[in-house]
C-alpha cells in the first residue's frame, strides 16, 4: 500500500565515471576538479579534512557536496522533503555532505546547525544517520 502524502523517494542519478574514479584510487580532490557536481567527492574531501583536523577546511568541502546535492534533488524533483535512500549509491553523496557537514558545525562550535543536520540527515534515512555514525 502507497502512502499517497508521502512523496515517493528520490534516487538520484549516478555518475559511473566519477564513481569508477573514486573507487579506483583517484584523489577526491581529482575527481571533484573533473567532476564537480559528484557530492561523493566533496563527501570524501570533507571526512579526509576531517580526519585530519581541519575542522574548516572540512565544513567548507561539506558544504560544497552539500549544496551540489541539494541542486541535484530539485532537478530530481525533490520538493525539500521526503525520504533520500542511503542504500541507493548516487545518493550517498548528498547524504555523506550532510553528515561531513554536521561533524564539522559541531567541531567548530556551531550546536544549532549541527541539531539541523542530524535531524535533516534523519528525516532523509534513519538508515543514513546510522551507517555515518552520527550520534543525537
Amino acid at each position: 500500500m502507497t502512502n499517497l502524502l508521502e512523496p515517493e523517494p528520490i534516487q538520484l542519478p549516478g555518475n559511473p565515471a566519477a564513481e569508477a574514479a573514486l573507487d579506483s584510487g583517484t584523489p577526491a580532490a581529482d575527481v571533484a576538479a573533473e567532476h564537480p557536481q559528484f557530492s561523493e567527492a566533496w563527501a570524501q574531501l570533507a571526512d579526509e579534512a576531517l580526519a585530519a583536523g581541519q575542522n574548516v577546511t572540512a565544513y567548507a568541502y561539506a558544504r560544497t557536496g552539500y549544496h551540489r546535492g541539494l541542486d541535484q534533488l530539485r532537478r530530481a524533483g525533490w520538493k525539500g522533503h521526503g525520504p533520500i535512500p542511503w542504500q541507493h549509491r548516487p545518493n550517498q553523496g548528498f547524504l555523506r555532505s550532510l553528515a561531513a557537514l554536521a561533524r564539522a558545525a559541531e567541531r567548530i562550535g556551531e550546536t544549532d546547525e549541527y541539531e539541523r543536520c542530524l535531524q535533516f540527515l534523519a528525516d532523509s534515512d534513519p538508515a543514513a544517520v546510522e551507517a555515518t555514525g552520527l550520534k543525537k
